[in-house]
C-alpha cells in the first residue's frame, strides 16, 4: 500500500504514468496499477486520464498535497533513525568470565572502539552467570549450553575442551587409555559447573558418548586454579585447549584421551528476549559474531 500512495504522489508530481515510472524505476503498468488501486481503496476519482497526460481532480489535488507531506515525514524520520544507528556512541554494558575476556573478549572491544570512537564499553568480569536485568547488562557472553530459554542468542563459535595431566603424574599414575579408566584415577574437579563439576562426558569416534563421575582430592570454583593444580601435579583436569595451549607446546603438561575427547562447547552472546538489543550494542555482538577466532575442534 506504501509503494501505491507513492506512485500516486509521483504521477501527481511528474504529470504522467510513464514519467512516473521512469522517476520510480518501475514498469508503466505497475505504476498504473498502483494509481488504480489507491483510487478503488479511496471509493474516489483522483485523476482525469487524457490521451497525453493526468490532471488531478480537486479531492486529487488535496489529498496528494497530504500525502505527501506524511511521506516525507516518514522519510524523514526513518532517515534520522538510520543516522542515529549509524553514529554508534554510548555506554554498552557487557558480562564475561574472567580469562575468557582477558584473552578472546577484550581485544576485540579495543578494535570495535578504535573503529567507533563515541563507543563506551563497561566490561563486568564474573565466573557466576548474573542475571542481565538484575545487573543492568546490554548482553554478556556465555560459555555452554543455556538453560534459560527466554534468552535470546548469537552464536560465536565453539571452543575444545580436552583432558590433559602434568608429565610427572601420568609417569606415576599412569595414562588412561579409555574414559572408565579415570575412575582409577585422581582428577582436579571445577566446581563451578552445574553437576559439581564430577561428571565428565567424553565422545567416542562412533558419535556416542560416554559419561564418567570422577573423583579427586584438589576441587575449585576458578579455571586458573585448576589448571594450576593439574600444573603442579594434583591430578588429571580438563580445560578449553586455547587455556593450556602454551603449557602443551612447551611440554609442561600433556593431552590424554584424545581419541575420545570431550564435546565442543558454544560460545554466545545472550541478552534478555523481552529486551530490544540497542544498535550500539548490536554492532557489538556482530563485530564479536566477525572477528573473533576460537580453537578448532578439529
Amino acid at each position: 500500500m506504501l509503494d501505491d500512495y507513492r506512485a500516486y504522489v509521483a504521477v501527481v508530481d511528474q504529470g504522467s504514468l510513464s514519467k512516473a515510472a521512469r522517476v520510480l524505476g518501475r514498469s508503466l503498468s505497475s505504476v498504473s496499477r498502483s494509481l488504480i488501486a489507491v483510487e478503488q481503496s479511496l471509493g474516489v476519482s483522483l485523476v482525469r486520464r487524457s490521451t497525453r497526460s493526468l490532471v488531478p481532480t480537486e479531492a486529487g489535488l488535496r489529498f496528494h498535497g497530504q500525502l505527501k507531506a506524511v511521506l516525507d515525514a516518514l522519510d524523514q524520520a526513518t532517515a534520522e533513525l538510520a543516522q542515529d544507528a549509524a553514529a554508534v556512541s554510548g555506554l554498552v554494558r557487557i558480562g564475561a568470565s574472567p580469562l575468557f575476556a582477558a584473552s578472546h573478549v577484550v581485544p576485540l572491544l579495543a578494535a570495535c572502539q578504535a573503529r567507533y570512537p563515541q563507543l563506551s564499553i563497561d566490561l563486568d568480569v564474573s565466573d557466576q552467570h548474573a542475571d542481565l536485568f538484575a545487573a543492568g547488562l546490554d548482553f554478556a557472553i556465555r560459555i555452554g549450553d543455556l538453560p534459560d530459554s527466554t534468552l535470546r542468542a548469537r552464536a560465536l563459535g565453539v571452543l575444545r575442551r580436552v583432558a590433559f595431566a602434568a608429565p610427572g603424574y601420568l609417569a606415576q599414575h599412569g595414562t588412561p587409555a579409555a574414559p572408565a579408566e579415570l575412575r582409577g584415577h585422581t582428577c582436579v574437579i571445577r566446581a563451578l559447573e552445574a553437576d559439581g563439576g564430577s561428571v565428565w562426558t567424553f565422545r567416542h569416534t562412533n558419535g556416542s558418548t560416554e559419561k564418567v563421575t570422577v573423583e579427586g582430592r584438589f576441587r575449585s570454583g576458578s579455571a586458573l586454579a585448576c589448571n594450576a593444580a593439574v600444573l603442579h601435579g594434583a591430578g588429571i583436569g580438563q580445560a578449553f585447549l586455547w587455556q593450556i595451549r602454551e603449557w602443551v607446546d612447551s611440554g609442561q603438561v600433556r593431552l590424554v584421551l584424545t581419541e575420545f575427547e570431550m564435546p565442543p562447547v558454544a560460545v554466545q552472546a545472550v541478552w534478555p528476549g523481552s529486551a530490544l538489543l540497542p544498535a550500539r550494542a548490536r554492532v557489538l555482538v556482530d563485530f564479536l559474531a566477525e572477528h573473533m577466532v576460537l580453537d578448532s575442534v578439529d
